[in-house]
Order: structure tokens, then C-alpha cells, then sequence
């Protein structure tokens, strides 16, 4: 169900695709208060979520601005008003928590910011390419783990994944990128393109462990439950949040 609502989104791209990352960047941020048993309802949470939507849309959305005010200019003075927020609420709302909120909206909207940009300037054809390697390492990475995961990757962080496992998930995406890139080149060469693919598949398995990381440290097993049998926004775009906004490095968007 969610991929028929998400596929049509990416091929349509523009201003449904902002908007829609917009909202699952927000969702996304809700996902961190859950996971920290805070109020969603609340003054610093509507700032982070502002925040948030920011740094998501383009710049354009700017434009009744003057033109020296960027998405960094608007994000700084809401990291400003949640400080003034923890004064205002006599320490309720206390410092740790506002780092927390930044890092998360940082995270959160730079990814999602990602996922429109890659689609809307780099091309469809590009960012399907980076969706393939992140679904297939993902993929490949349970089937090898299963057939022959005898070495734990990082057994304190998420104890079910193997070495047999990431290596043979990231085999099989450099192979769905070979066999993409024959109908679909790219802006490298087919050799440096693969040498991408094999950096972006080690990536998406540190974003899946960074997730891994956090669900660990606040004790749940899914970032949500917005999606039945799939968990949260962030349980599904955990890998992709790292791994597109590190395509702008490489020049795609």
C-alpha cells in the first residue's frame, strides 16, 4: 500500500514530491519525540517541526525573503527560539532534549531533502539507481545472512546481522547497478559509477546500524507504527536518510 502511494510520488516528482517529503520529514521527527516519550503536542516540538520543513523544500520557497536569507538563516533562528523555549518553560523543556530535537531535525531534513532534490535535479532515472542499491544490499544482505551468517557484524548494536551478510548484500547491489547502468549510464563512467555503488551500499548499512543504534538506546523495536508490519517512517528510510544527501559530494544534485 505505501509503495503504491510512494512510487507514483517519485515519478511524479515537483512540488508533490517536496510537499510529500515534507510530511515524512515531519512524521520522521514525530517518530524521535515517540521514541523519547515526549509530547508531540507542544511548543518545541511545532518549532522542530518548522524546522524541519525548512530545510526540506528548496530554496525557492524562500523567494518572499530577502535574498540573503537562506534555509541555514531560518534553521539558526529556530534553534534560537527552542534555547529561548527552555528558559521560557523554567528548564520543562531542558537542553539536552533541544540538542536532541536539532540532530534529529538536521537528520531528518537533510534526508528528506535529499530524496526530492536527487529526483527533481539529478533525474528519476538517478535516484532509482540509488534506491536499487539500497533496497538490494538490504535484501541481499538477509539472504546470504540467512543461508550463510556465521560472523556477527556488530553483535551490540543489532545482533542478528553477519559479515556474510553485508558483503554479500553489497555483491548483489553491485550487480543490479552493473546491469542497470546498461540501460540507464550515468553521470561517471560505468567503472566509477560501480565504485559509487560499492561506497553508497556501505553507507546504507551504516545508516541501518545508526538506526539500529538509536532504537537500542531508547529501548523500542520500531522507530513507529505508521506503517502495519513495516514499523515507522524511520524503520523504512533509515538507509536512504544517509545515503542521499551524500550524492550532492559526488555532484548529482
Amino acid at each position: 500500500m505505501a509503495l503504491a502511494i510512494f512510487i507514483p510520488l517519485l515519478i511524479a516528482g515537483g512540488i508533490w514530491l517536496e510537499i510529500a517529503a515534507a510530511v515524512l520529514a515531519v512524521i520522521g521527527l514525530s517518530e524521535f519525540y515517540i521514541m523519547q516519550k515526549r509530547i508531540i503536542v507542544s511548543p518545541d516540538f511545532v518549532i522542530s517541526a518548522a524546522a524541519v520543513v525548512v530545510l526540506v523544500f528548496p530554496k525557492r520557497f524562500l523567494n518572499w525573503l530577502p535574498s540573503t536569507v537562506t534555509q541555514n538563516d531560518i534553521f539558526f533562528l529556530l534553534t534560537i527560539l527552542l534555547l529561548v523555549y527552555t528558559v521560557m518553560s523554567k528548564n520543562r523543556t531542558n537542553f539536552d532534549e533541544i540538542s536532541v530535537n536539532t540532530l534529529a531535525t538536521l537528520y531528518v531534513g537533510y534526508g528528506f531533502h535529499a530524496l526530492a532534490s536527487v529526483r527533481n535535479d539529478a533525474g528519476l532515472d538517478t535516484l532509482f539507481l540509488f534506491l536499487l542499491i539500497v533496497w538490494s544490499t538490504d535484501s541481499g544482505a538477509y539472504i546470504f545472512g540467512r543461508q550463510f551468517g556465521k560472523h556477527k557484524l556488530w553483535p551490540a548494536i543489532s545482533p542478528n546481522k553477519t559479515w556474510e551478510g553485508s558483503i554479500g548484500g553489497t555483491l548483489l547491489a553491485m550487480v543490479v547497478a552493473l546491469i542497470y547502468l546498461q540501460f540507464f549510464p550515468q553521470l561517471y563512467s560505468i567503472k566509477v559509477m560501480l565504485l559509487i555503488a560499492l561506497i553508497f551500499s556501505i553507507f546504507g548499512q551504516f545508516g541501518d546500524l545508526i538506526e539500529s543504534a538509536y532504537k537500542r538506546y531508547y529501548g523500542v523495536k520500531d522507530s513507529g507504527k505508521i506503517l502495519p508490519g513495516h514499523g515507522g517512517i524511520l524503520d523504512r528510510f533509515d538507509s536512504l536518510l544517509v545515503v542521499l544527501p551524500l550524492l550532492h559530494f559526488f555532484g548529482f544534485f
